[in-house]
């Protein structure tokens, strides 16, 4: 009878088990403790798998193209590498567009290394041994690397001299009229 009145008393108070004591507690806080502790250490390990602000900022660069005269070429930096942004003349986009590939050690028409003819935006750092060339020299009137005799057009092509490819070009977009984002 002591039985019964055991179930009975369990369905009528609606326990399925039997009471937590203070060891269950202990277990719970316990577990809870080591989760906390575990995070804490985890977190600054996949925190500093994270570029920091410096690498962050040079990821893009916009550049103002309003202040930038017909003609001239700026400099600027970005991934630690010299950027020209080069605002072309009239005659400058002709003879670019009107060179014949067949002149070209590495041919590519002047429209797939332009987004918009007046502007051209090339990494300037020539493609033989890394050297910075000049802007507004040799023969065609584009760069020339002193170091080796590289000579480049007004498209960043590669004319004359060892280097074995075109200045390479960075991927940027137009954010509006008067700039552009590179990276």
């Amino acid at each position: 009878m002591a039985a019964n009145s055991v179930t009975a008393h369990s369905v009528a108070t609606g326990a399925t088990g039997p009471e937590p004591t203070r060891r269950d507690f202990l277990y719970i806080a316990t577990g809870a403790a080591a989760v906390v502790a575990t995070g804490a250490t985890i977190w600054p390990l996949i925190s500093q798998m994270s570029p920091d602000a410096s690498t962050l900022a040079l990821a893009s660069t916009e550049v103002d193209l309003s202040g930038i005269a017909e003609g001239q070429i700026l400099t600027v930096k970005w991934r630690g590498n010299p950027v020209f942004v080069r605002h072309r003349t009239p005659k400058e986009i002709k003879e670019a567009e009107d060179t014949p590939l067949s002149q070209l050690p590495d041919p590519a028409t002047d429209q797939s290394r332009v987004k918009k003819p007046e502007w051209l935006v090339v990494i300037g750092v020539c493609t033989h041994l890394g050297c910075v060339p000049l802007g507004h020299q040799g023969p065609y009137d584009g760069w020339f690397c002193p170091c080796h005799g590289s000579v480049y057009d007004t498209s960043g092509r590669i004319r004359q001299g060892p280097a074995p490819r075109n200045l390479d070009l960075p991927s940027y977009k137009f954010t509006s009229d008067t700039k552009i984002l590179i990276g």
